[in-house]
């Protein structure tokens, strides 16, 4: 290869070539997911790549990611646009506008590029996939059991390794640091305490007296943590999933202000996706529940490989004979 051939291929970091077999792994990965969402009832939508910024920051999840978002000029309206960095902002935005006369709640469902300024210690990649669901317009336990229960599942079709659900509650880690007069340093000791089985962390909170606020928060937490252990035991999904609670994890949940969880699976490095409460900021305030998967990381999971049964064959085999091989299953290659 030449330098000109060579440097031809060099690409900004954080920005790569999806190549066989992983961008097929990735794609039936998402088509998989997305025909879980829908047999739950989640209608699809797919929001542009840029839009206006003063549109897409007005809301408190949007203002949450502007740091994160690419800006350029629009040289039609001469007005800057935001190149998406997170969907969910997206989704808060055609509830409230698009979709602020439909029926509630609303489920949407979505699988979308996104694309930041920066990566992170465990995303390298500014360019990646999200894929996710978003309950908008209620607000109880059941949205929340439901969009953890979907997410779950969703991930069980994928042949991934064991995925732990890690529960938390932001304000409960304010609460926690004043009613033990902990500092910060002492946090990992803490977390010793606090985080883990769900039954050893309930059992501890209970040991403290807790104010009526924060005890309905604690109340609420339990509710959902109860609520998706009845639901991974009726679908059949104990051997699959671990559940955990840390109600002193806030990090990944700026905009989240109530029940919010974690996804990792076993032996994959970093977070394969993160949901949780929040609010929908419109002409007026509406309450959703939603979750997001990182396909980068996801797909570091999946088992990819060639599995399907490729059969060459020359130019003395017909069309019609190429047509009932796959009709079979087979992939048919055509020698050239």
């Amino acid at each position: 290869m030449d330098m000109r051939a060579k440097n031809s291929g060099l690409l900004p970091a954080g920005f790569e070539d999806l190549l066989p077999p992983d961008a097929e792994a990735e794609y039936d990965a998402i088509a998989s997911l997305m025909s879980v969402f829908k047999s739950f009832g989640y209608e699809r939508v797919k929001p542009p790549i840029a839009e206006f910024e003063e549109s897409l920051f007005s809301s408190g999840v949007g203002s949450c990611i502007a740091d994160d978002t690419f800006r350029v000029m629009d040289p039609k309206s001469r007005k800057m646009l935001a190149l998406r960095s997170d969907i969910t902002a997206q989704i808060a935005r055609i509830a409230t506008s698009r979709l602020s006369d439909e029926r509630r709640p609303l489920r949407l469902t979505y699988a979308n590029d996104v694309i930041r300024t920066e990566s992170s210690q465990y995303r390298t990649q500014r360019q990646f996939t999200q894929v996710g669901c978003e309950i908008v317009g209620v607000d109880n336990v059941h949205a929340d059991i439901e969009a953890a229960v979907v997410a779950l599942k969703a991930l069980s079709v994928l042949g991934l390794p064991v995925v732990t659900i890690d529960f938390s509650y932001s304000a409960l880690f304010h609460a926690l640091m004043k009613i033990t007069d902990a500092g910060e340093s002492e946090i990992d000791v803490l977390r010793s305490q606090f985080a883990g089985n769900p039954e050893k962390v309930f059992d501890a909170l209970g040991a403290y007296e807790f104010s009526d606020e924060d005890a309905a928060i604690i109340a609420r937490l339990k509710g959902v943590v109860d609520g998706v252990s009845k639901a991974v035991e009726e679908l059949e999904l104990s051997e699959f999933v671990n559940i955990s609670v840390d109600p002193l994890e806030t990090q990944g949940f700026e905009y989240h202000d109530g029940v919010s969880f974690t996804f990792f699976a076993q032996g994959v490095r970093g977070v394969l996706g993160r949901g949780g409460r929040y609010k929908v900021e419109g002409s007026a305030t509406e309450s959703a529940v939603g979750f997001t998967f990182y396909m980068d990381t996801v797909r570091c999971g999946l088992l990819t490989g060639a599995t399907e049964d490729v059969v060459e064959v020359g130019e003395e085999c017909s069309w019609r004979e190429v047509a009932v091989m796959q009709a079979q299953g087979k992939v048919i290659k055509r020698k050239l």
